[in-house]
C-alpha cells in the first residue's frame, strides 16, 4: 500500500502556489509517497486558482522520491499535444515519478462553460478518448498519427520521450458505480473512484469495483486502485486499521484528501506532518 496526498488548487488558502510548495516538502519530510493536484482554471467569482502543471514542475524541482500528479486532468478542456509535452517535460524534472490522471471533469463549474468550452458529457468522453490516444501515442518517440472525431495529428514526432516506459502511468477517475469510466479505466494504468459525497467507500465497494475493472481488463496485470479518504491522523493503530481494511479488496494507493472543508491550514498541516497510516 502507498499513501499520497490530494489538495485544492483553487480557493483560499490553496490557491497559493508558495504554500503548496512548502506543504509539499513537508509531506516528502513526513513520508508520503505521492502529491496530487486538482486542475481547475477558475470561470468565475475571485476564487484564487493556480496552474497545476507549473505548480508540479517547482515541486519536482525540489523533492526527490514522491510520485507527483494531476487528478484530475478534464483532457476535453487541454490539447492533448499540449498534455504529451507537459507530462514527458514533468517526468524528467522529477527523474520519472509522474502520473497523468485524467475524467471527464465537474459536470457542473464554470471550467468549460465559461470559455466555450465543450459542455455535453458524452462529448467529452469523446474527446477524453481520443486525446488518451494521443497523448500516449506521442510518447513512443516515433512518427504519430491520428483521425478522430475531434482531433487529428498527422505525422508527428516527439523527442524525448518520458523516462518512465512505455510512457508516463495513466489513472482514469470517475463516479462510481456509473460504469463507462471504469471501462476506460481497464485499458490504462489506475483507477480513482470518486463517490457522490466526501465520505469514502466501504470495503465491499471498492472490491465490486476492482472485479468490474478487471473483468473488461481481461487479465491480471499491474493496476493501481487509489481511494480518497480521511485519517485523522492522531491515533495511528486505528489509522492503519482503517487503511488495512481495505488491502483484500485490492487497494494500492489511499490518497489522504486534503481541504478548507477538512479543517484550518494549521490542521492540516499537522496532518500532513503526522505522515500516512504506514
Amino acid at each position: 500500500m502507498k499513501f499520497g496526498l490530494l489538495l485544492p488548487n483553487r480557493g483560499k488558502p490553496y490557491g497559493d502556489v508558495h504554500l503548496l510548495l512548502d506543504l509539499a516538502l513537508l509531506a516528502e519530510e513526513s513520508g508520503w509517497d505521492g502529491w496530487f493536484i486538482w486542475d481547475h482554471i477558475g470561470g468565475s467569482g475571485d476564487s484564487p486558482c493556480i496552474d497545476p502543471w507549473i505548480c508540479l514542475a517547482g515541486i519536482a524541482s525540489r523533492t526527490n522520491r514522491m510520485r507527483l500528479g494531476t487528478l484530475v486532468t478534464p483532457l476535453a478542456r487541454r490539447r492533448p499535444w499540449k498534455v504529451a509535452r507537459e507530462i514527458t517535460t514533468l517526468d524528467h524534472l522529477s527523474h520519472g515519478r509522474a502520473v497523468l490522471g485524467v475524467g471527464l471533469g465537474d459536470m457542473v463549474n464554470k471550467d468549460f462553460g465559461d470559455f466555450g468550452e465543450v459542455t455535453n458529457p458524452r462529448a467529452r468522453a469523446e474527446m477524453l478518448d481520443e486525446a488518451l490516444e494521443i497523448v500516449t501515442g506521442l510518447q513512443a518517440g516515433k512518427p504519430f498519427s491520428f483521425s478522430g472525431k475531434h482531433y487529428s495529428v498527422s505525422n508527428a514526432l516527439f523527442f524525448p520521450v518520458p523516462v518512465q516506459s512505455p510512457r508516463v502511468p495513466v489513472w482514469v477517475a470517475g463516479c462510481w458505480p456509473h460504469k463507462p469510466p471504469f471501462r476506460r479505466a481497464a485499458r490504462w494504468d489506475g483507477v480513482v473512484p470518486i463517490g457522490a459525497g466526501v465520505e469514502p467507500f466501504p470495503p465491499g465497494k471498492i472490491r465490486e469495483m476492482v472485479n468490474y475493472v478487471r473483468k473488461h481488463r481481461g487479465d491480471e496485470s499491474p493496476l493501481d486502485v487509489c481511494m480518497l479518504g480521511r485519517t485523522p491522523g492522531k491515533d495511528l493503530k486505528a489509522d492503519r486499521a482503517t487503511v488495512a481494511s481495505y488491502v483484500p479488496a485490492g487497494l494500492t494507493w489511499y490518497l489522504e484528501a486534503i481541504s478548507s472543508s477538512r479543517g484550518s491550514i494549521k490542521q492540516m498541516r499537522e496532518r500532513i506532518k503526522a505522515g500516512p497510516a504506514r
